[in-house]
C-alpha cells in the first residue's frame, strides 16, 4: 500500500487516544505547541482506554490473596483474570505460566536467577542492556553482531554446535531493535535453538507493542515485556512461559505469597514449601493496578486489530525514512539495510552536529521529545557508530559542547498513539535546523545539552 493510499484510509490513519495527546509545552524561542511524544521506545504513552479502566477500578481496590471481603475477592479475581488476559495476548501453550514482574529487565533477571546449574547463555552484543546483562552468573558467550538475518541464524548455529559438552543452554535475543527497530528472525533463531538442545527467550519490550508476539507461532519458550511500553502505566512487566526451570527454582524472593507453608522445626529453623504456580516469584503483595493496566492494553491493543495498526505505523515510518532521506547529511544505523521491516523506531546521527544539541534544539525549539545517547545498548550503538563496541560509554549524552563530535545518536520512536502531525513536524524541523541551523544558543549542564536561558541573546 503506498503512502497516499493509507493516508486516504482514514480507518488505518486514526491514532489510538493516548494521555497527554493535548498537552502544550514552551517554546525557548517563545509561545506553546502541542507536544509532540517520539519517545516511545523508552515509555509510551498510557492509552486513555487503560487510563480510565484503572481509573474505574481505584474506589475497588483491596488486597490481593489475603482477604474474605469482598474487594479482596475482587481484587484477586482481577488480578488472575489479569494473567489470563496476558496468556491469551501471547498466545501461550497449556502449561505456560504468566509471572508478573517490575519490568522487562527483571523478568530477565528472575529468568537468569532460574537457570538451571551449568547452563550456557548465548547473547548477541546487539541487545538491551535489559538481556544483555543479567547472565553475569552463567556461563556467557557474547556474539558479534550480524549484517543480515541470515547471519544471526548461522552465527547462533555455529556457536550452538561448538559447545561441549551439552548442557542445559539459553538464547536470549530481541524480536525488534530498541537502537534501530528492525525486526529480528525469532521463529528461525528458536529453531536453530531447539535443533541443539538449546531454549529460548524473547525480548518483547520493543516488539509486544508493534506486532503481535504468539509463543506458540513463534515457538520460543519464555517471553518478556514492559507495561510501560505498551500503552499501560509504569512498574509491570511480564515474564511468560515454560513452567518447569521456574518451577524448580528458588523463588526470586522470598516472603509471603511465594510460601505455601512455612512451620518451626524442632531444632528452631523454618521450613518452608514454595508454591509451583507464578506465585512463587511474586512474594509480597502484588501490584494488581499494574497487572490489570497490562491486561487493559492487551485488550485494547486485540480489539483495535494489529493488522492496521501495523499498516498505520508502517505508513509512518515510510514518512519518516523519505523525509529523511531529503537530507543528505543525516545517516540513518541500521544492522540489516535499509529494505529491513521495522517497528517504528529509527536511529540517525547528523554530520556536522552533537547529537545531544540536535535533540535539545528539536525540544527546545519545536516541543519535540526524542532520546539521544545510548539507549542502554552501547556495544550495538558503537558498532553502527563504526566505533569500538567495547568502548565504555555513559546511558545520556556525553559531555560534548554544541558542535562538537559524540558517539551517540538521536533516537526517534513512535506508535499507536502517534498523529501524522508530530511525525511530519519532527521531519520538517530536521530539514530546518540542517539547513538553517539552531535559533538559540546551547550550553553544557550536567552532561546534557541545555537552552542557554542566561543570555536573552539569541544564535
Amino acid at each position: 500500500m503506498s503512502v497516499s493510499a493509507v493516508a486516504a484510509d482514514q480507518s488505518v490513519c486514526a491514532p489510538l487516544p493516548v494521555l497527554g495527546r493535548d498537552v502544550t509545552v514552551p517554546l525557548v524561542t517563545g509561545g506553546e505547541v502541542t507536544y509532540a511524544a517520539l519517545d516511545y521506545a523508552a515509555s509510551a504513552p498510557a492509552l486513555q482506554r487503560v487510563w480510565d479502566d484503572v481509573a474505574a477500578y481505584a474506589p475497588y481496590y483491596g488486597s490481593v490473596h489475603r482477604g474474605a471481603g469482598y474487594l479482596s475477592q475482587l481484587s484477586t479475581d482481577l488480578f488472575e483474570n489479569a494473567r489470563n488476559t496476558v496468556a491469551d495476548f501471547l498466545d501461550c501453550r497449556e502449561g505456560d505460566q504468566v509471572v508478573f514482574t517490575r519490568s522487562t529487565t527483571d523478568s530477565l533477571n528472575l529468568l537468569a536467577a532460574a537457570l538451571p546449574a551449568d547452563c550456557r547463555v548465548f547473547v548477541f552484543e546487539t541487545e538491551h542492556h535489559a538481556s544483555l546483562l543479567p547472565w553475569r552468573d552463567a556461563d556467557v558467550t557474547y556474539l558479534d553482531a550480524p549484517r543480515t538475518p541470515a547471519q544471526a541464524v548461522a552465527t547462533l548455529e555455529r556457536a550452538l554446535a561448538a559447545r561441549e559438552p551439552h548442557g542445559p543452554a539459553l538464547v536470549c535475543v530481541t524480536g525488534a531493535s530498541n537502537v534501530t527497530g528492525e525486526l529480528w528472525p525469532v521463529r528461525e533463531l528458536a529453531a536453530a535453538a531447539h535443533a541443539h538442545g538449546a531454549r529460548i527467550v524473547l525480548d518483547a519490550a520493543q516488539l509486544a507493542p508493534h506486532h503481535p508476539v504468539s509463543v506458540t507461532g513463534l515457538d520460543v519458550d519464555w517471553v518478556a515485556f514492559s507495561g510501560h511500553k505498551l500503552y499501560a502505566p509504569f512498574g509491570s512487566g511480564v515474564l511468560a512461559g515454560r513452567a518447569d526451570w521456574l518451577r524448580e527454582a528458588e523463588p526470586y524472593l522470598a516472603g509471603g505469597g511465594a510460601s505455601r507453608r512455612v512451620s518451626r522445626r524442632t531444632d528452631g529453623g523454618v521450613d518452608v514449601e514454595w508454591h509451583e504456580s507464578a506465585a512463587r516469584h511474586e512474594a509480597g503483595s502484588p501490584n494488581v493496578i499494574g497487572a490489570y493496566a497490562i491486561a487493559s492494553a492487551c485488550k485494547a491493543l486485540t480489539e483495535a486489530g494489529f493488522d492496521t495498526l501495523v499498516a498505520r505505523e508502517e505508513y509512518l515510518v515510510r514518512k519518516v525514512r523519505e523525509g529523511l532521506a531529503e537530507v543528505p547529511e543525516v545517516r540513518v544505523l541500521s544492522l540489516f539495510g535499509d529494505d529491513a521491516p521495522r517497528v517504528g523506531v529509527l536511529s540517525f546521527v547528523v554530520e556536522g552536529w552533537n547529537s545531544s544539541h540536535f535533540a535539545a534544539a528539536l525540544s527546545a525549539e519545536y516541543g519535540i521529545g526524542v532520546r539521544d545517547g545510548l539507549f542502554c545498548a552501547h556495544p550495538l550503538v558503537r558498532t553502527l557508530l563504526g566505533s569500538d563496541p567495547q568502548t565504555q560509554g555513559e546511558c545520556g549524552a556525553p559531555e560534548a559542547a554544541p558542535g562538537e563530535k559524540s558517539l551517540n545518536a538521536i533516537r526517534v520512536s513512535f506508535g499507536a498513539g502517534t498523529p501524522d502531525e508530530h511525525v511530519e513536524r519532527f521531519v520538517t524541523a530536521v530539514r530546518e535546523l540542517v539547513n538553517d541551523g539552531a535559533r538559540w544558543n546551547y550550553r553544557t549542564e550536567d552532561g546534557r545539552c541545555v537552552p542557554d536561558t542566561t543570555s536573552a541573546d539569541e544564535a
